[in-house]
């Protein structure tokens, strides 16, 4: 079942990207608004995803919308291209502006998400490993 979850999870994240890429183009030396803008959306959602359903959550749906649908909506590669063509491009300034932006708003956006979306205002229970 999580199998079929990540599977029906990465086809809507996969198309949502699709959407907001043709809604935000960019060319290759111009600042990656739509993976910027992905990627804060991603942060922020998988944050209150984890802050508020992953402790009662069934495996499946824990999958299919983390691994599936926001594992396929962001990624990190994209970012890496993005600052990959900005470089290469001359476009210096433009890619140390992008990743200290997407750094920067990802992890605000992921502590946003977290600290808005807490339980009764109660920590994050570390993640059990199986040793």
């Amino acid at each position: 079942m999580p199998l079929l979850a990540v599977i029906i999870g990465g086809l809507v994240g996969t198309g949502l990207r699709l959407g907001i890429d043709a809604l935000l183009p960019h060319a290759d030396d111009g600042f990656p608004w739509s993976t910027l803008v992905i990627n804060v959306i991603g942060a922020f959602a998988l944050g209150a995803l984890v802050a508020r359903l992953w402790a009662t959550a069934p495996e499946w749906l824990r999958a299919g919308l983390g691994v599936g649908l926001l594992g396929s909506f962001t990624t990190f590669s994209a970012i890496a291209v993005s600052l990959v063509a900005l470089a290469d491009a001359g476009e210096w300034a433009t890619a140390v502006g992008y990743l200290i932006a997407t750094m920067v708003a990802g992890l605000a956006a992921a502590w946003a998400g977290v600290a808005l979306f807490r339980r009764g205002g109660t920590p994050l229970a570390a993640p059990e490993v199986d040793e």
